[in-house]
């Protein structure tokens, strides 16, 4: 998918139940993301969820789908060797691919107020090495996430810090940006020249269009955390009309069918049949 000639367009999901969904919607992919992920465990996303409590998420979400999973692996949990023990554990469960980004570890979610320290720039040219270096399946991607507009460092960083990520050997390069509008993505986008693909993430500068990001030759664009957030606000109005009515009237919620559907139940009765 990174390297198709059309925009291609993965959602997020964080569980095996939303991969499904995603998948049943048609999207090609699924953006394994660490704010969901970590968010659904209940805690927040600055790897208090270890690398091994998110695979094992990832583990389910794979075995109910059979569209290609990026995982966003934040820093990588570490130094080099704990980022390519997590892919080599990725390629043992089916997922397709990483993205790493170049922030000191432990992370901070770049959405937030927090300050944002970068990682070396040779550093973390290293630890992609390794990565790739320790994969066994050719196809595996590993995608460089630049946070120089997210620090402040601005484009001439940026510029710099992806140029080195692509001779290290990335797949590609997500270039992310927290503003509201398309204007520091664009002035990379202009300068990069599509030197390798390029993943955006627009969550904050949602209102451009998309036409805009086939215009500038962007490779993938993820649907990060949408998932999340509608079950989220799905559920508090849910419990909250159920809180305050005192009775289960009127609510526009999924069937238990449709749940038993999901999980494939009539699977089960299926082989029951077979094997009882």
């Amino acid at each position: 998918m990174i390297r198709s000639p059309q925009l291609e367009f993965i959602m997020e999901a964080h569980n095996g139940l939303s991969a499904l969904i995603v998948e049943e919607a048609g999207f090609k992919g699924i953006w394994g993301s660490g704010l969901s992920m970590s968010a659904q465990l209940g805690v927040r996303d600055c790897n208090e969820a270890s690398w091994t409590q998110l695979v094992e998420v990832l583990e389910f979400m794979a075995e109910r789908t059979k569209i290609p999973i990026l995982m966003d692996g934040d820093t990588g949990f570490g130094n080099y060797n704990n980022a390519r023990r997590l892919v080599r554990k990725l390629e043992e469960r089916g997922v397709a691919g990483v993205c790493f980004e170049d922030k000191e570890f432990p992370k901070r979610n770049s959405l937030g107020d927090g300050a944002q320290q970068l990682a070396d720039v040779r550093e973390f040219c290293n630890k992609i090495k390794a990565c790739k270096d320790f994969q066994r399946d050719p196809d595996f991607q590993i995608i460089a996430r630049c946070e120089s507009f997210i620090a402040g460092w601005g484009l001439e960083d940026a510029l710099t810090r992806c140029e080195a990520y692509k001779n290290a050997g990335v797949d590609a390069i997500l270039i992310h940006s927290k503003r509201n509008d398309f204007t520091e993505i664009e002035q990379f986008l202009k300068a990069w020249n599509n030197k390798c693909p390029v993943v955006l993430v627009p969550t904050n500068y949602y209102t451009t269009p998309t036409d805009e990001f086939r215009k500038l030759n962007v490779s993938m664009v993820i649907w990060a955390n949408h998932n999340l957030r509608s079950s989220v606000k799905a559920m508090q109005d849910t419990t909250k009309k159920i809180f305050k009515n005192e009775h289960l009237l009127d609510l526009d919620i999924a069937s238990v069918k449709e749940i038993f559907r999901l999980q494939n139940e009539h699977g089960l009765q299926v082989d029951d049949k077979k094997y009882l």
